[in-house]
């Protein structure tokens, strides 16, 4: 489980297995096993190579995700720890799909979502982007609007977007559970 609140930008440097430099992350307290959000993947941690670490990343994941398949920047998080301060939302790292940049005008950015994901999302509900815990502004049809503030714009990837780039989305952990209990009862 994360929180959406980006602790550091690593590297990837290597896909296969998948290599990510972080010295900003801090891992003295990460083991082998662990869990760590790469730009909102949930990955294992499956070596610490003393710049950073690896993990294995399935075709799968690959195939559903953006920003894995290549090197260049990502946003990390480190698991939540029971007890740890939430301040953005619950996230699994459990990515549901692939949006686009539409457009991007200073802080405001539209993202176009996959359709069978715009009934998860709501004005002023949370949605994660690239790992980052944002709030939703607006919503027209398959696209919203989230103002990234300049804090967010210099700690995270996101102030790097370009219209057409893509990026993970993991809608809110309880949208999806109040659709389930809704339909499992009908």
């Amino acid at each position: 489980m994360f929180t959406g609140i980006v602790q550091a930008v690593g590297k990837v440097v290597r896909v296969s297995p998948l290599e990510v430099q972080c010295a900003d992350l801090g891992l003295s307290d990460v083991p082998v096993g662990a869990s760590i959000a790469v730009q909102g993947v949930c990955l294992t941690v499956t070596s610490l190579t003393g710049k950073g670490f690896t993990a294995d990343v399935s075709e799968e994941t690959l195939r559903l995700t953006a920003g894995l398949d290549r090197p260049g920047e990502v946003n990390l998080e480190k698991a939540l720890k029971l007890g740890g301060e939430l301040g953005g939302h619950l996230v699994t790292g459990h990515v549901d799909g692939v949006g686009e940049v539409v457009s991007r005008t200073g802080g405001v950015v539209t993202f176009r979502l996959p359709p069978e994901l715009k009934k998860y999302v709501a004005r002023k509900g949370s949605i994660c982007v690239d790992g980052v815990s944002l709030t939703v502004n607006r919503v027209d049809g398959d696209t919203f609007d989230v103002n990234l503030i300049p804090h967010t714009l210099e700690v995270t990837t996101l102030g790097r977007l370009k219209t057409g780039a893509r990026v993970n989305l993991e809608v809110d952990l309880i949208a999806r559970y109040v659709e389930r209990v809704l339909t499992a009862t009908r």
